[in-house]
């Protein structure tokens, strides 16, 4: 891609936005898919709950290069999506440089030397979590990219989803693809080209619940919500909406009854009805440069941003109709020190996330809004992007630089482990049974005792 010309943007937003391209590529539900328990595995990059909360297990809290390495894989090309599991396979998405190249180059944005009329070839990878072999590839599209990217980003930044029955991954510009967990294709869709804000790409996933798949397209040009049948691809709903570019994903609810679809951004967090896309709900809007993903629990959703200004707001769904800004409905709100490119983890009753990018955290009691501490620092973790997850008694945080810190979950911080791996890491975590899978910027770890 070409050199991205930043001419007037802030230092801050140029090396931070991007990790949005896989931070935000994430899905939330609040009632997981039948099956992913901890031997269905991790069904989205936020977990079988959508909120980083591993549902049990016990993996390691030391690693290294030579410890509690399970196996280690190369990663071909170039993605920040984080991995997903159900059952014995991995699944993740990336984008390869073919070594071809065209004439027309996009209008901005480049990553790692790529120049920028490479042709790129578009992959799903399907791997074998024993020991990280590829169980089948497949190549859903070949062609240079229609737009730019943040120099931090990829053109494979959204973050596959299943439920056991098909397997959805989203390229942005470059198409939304189903298929079946043994790899055949079922369908697939193109929305066109997305026009981001500065070029600085893509990142959103979509979400997955019952029979539907629900796919925000927030950009400079005309935003939308659509829903689609996840069997055959069938438009079955869109909402036009007025936003710019957002790199969020869509949260699904399903409460007293009623299934909705929350969606957090710039303008305004809005709730649709998940049959229909009627509006139930909406608020006040983000931050500039909405990324963190929205989590829910207990019939409470909180949704965070945290460029250039700081938001959290915590909505009581129960009553929750029109505009509910100002009303008892936001039960309680932050406006310092949230999170700008990771997403905040729910776990047992409390809600973490970090002070924009940087290593310092906040816990917060879920229901009360009462913070637990604040501007707590995470030691060697420093600069992040990658959402922080959790199981059982403690909680694993990642730094781009590949240093790691374990805490112990609770209204208390303690250090119990610093870690170290020889890559860099933007991909949240997963966690399935006893193993944490890291994906790097060029390999692959499945972390595990022997």
């Amino acid at each position: 891609m070409p050199v991205m010309r930043l001419s007037g943007v802030l230092r801050s937003e140029r090396l931070i936005l991007a990790a949005a391209l896989v931070l935000a590529a994430g899905v939330a539900t609040a009632a997981p898919p039948a099956g992913s328990d901890v031997e269905g595995g991790w069904p989205a990059w936020r977990g079988p709950s959508r909120t980083g909360s591993a549902p049990g297990g016990d993996p390691p809290i030391d690693w290294s290069e030579e410890k509690n390495v399970r196996w280690k894989k190369a990663v071909p090309g170039l993605g920040l999506s984080s991995p997903i599991v159900w059952g014995d396979r991995l699944f993740l998405t990336t984008a390869v440089p073919t070594g071809e190249k065209v004439g027309d180059a996009p209008p901005a944005g480049r990553r790692d030397g790529i120049p920028p009329d490479q042709v790129l070839s578009y992959e799903v990878h399907a791997l074998d979590r024993a020991d990280g072999s590829t169980v089948w590839k497949r190549t859903v599209r070949t062609e240079a990219p229609s737009g730019g990217t943040h120099p931090d980003g990829t053109w494979a930044s959204g973050s596959p989803v299943t439920d056991g029955e098909v397997l959805i991954a989203f390229f942005g510009s470059q198409g939304l693809y189903a298929f079946d967990l043994d790899g055949t294709e079922l369908w697939r869709r193109d929305f066109g080209d997305m026009r981001t804000r500065l070029g600085f790409g893509e990142g959103s996933s979509p979400a997955l619940h019952g029979d539907r798949v629900f796919v925000i397209w927030d950009h400079e040009d005309d935003s939308f919500m659509v829903a689609l049948d996840k069997k055959t691809g069938e438009e079955i709903w869109r909402r036009d909406r007025d936003e710019m570019t957002a790199w969020t994903t869509p949260l699904v609810v399903e409460h007293d009854g009623r299934t909705q679809v929350i969606t957090s951004a710039t303008n305004r967090v809005r709730s649709y009805d998940a049959d229909t896309g009627e509006p139930i709900w909406q608020a006040t809007g983000m931050t500039l440069n909405a990324i963190p993903s929205p989590v829910y629990s207990d019939g409470v959703v909180y949704l965070t941003s945290g460029f250039r200004g700081s938001k959290l707001l915590a909505v009581r769904l129960d009553g929750a109709e029109g505009d509910i800004t100002g009303t008892d409905n936001v039960v309680w709100s932050v406006d310092r020190d949230t999170p700008y490119v990771p997403s905040p983890l729910l776990h047992d009753g409390v809600i973490y996330f970090t002070k924009s990018n940087n290593g310092i955290l906040s816990a917060f009691d879920a229901a009360s809004g009462e913070a637990l501490y604040a501007n707590q620092r995470l030691g060697p973790v420093r600069n992040v992007y990658a959402s922080p997850v959790a199981v059982g008694d403690r909680v694993y945080f990642t730094s781009r630089d590949g240093e790691f810190l374990v805490a112990k979950a609770g209204p208390t911080f303690e250090v119990l482990a610093e870690n170290e791996l020889d890559d860099r890491f933007d991909a949240s975590p997963a966690i399935v049974g006893d193993e944490i899978y890291l994906r790097g910027r060029n390999n692959l770890y499945c972390i595990a005792t022997p």
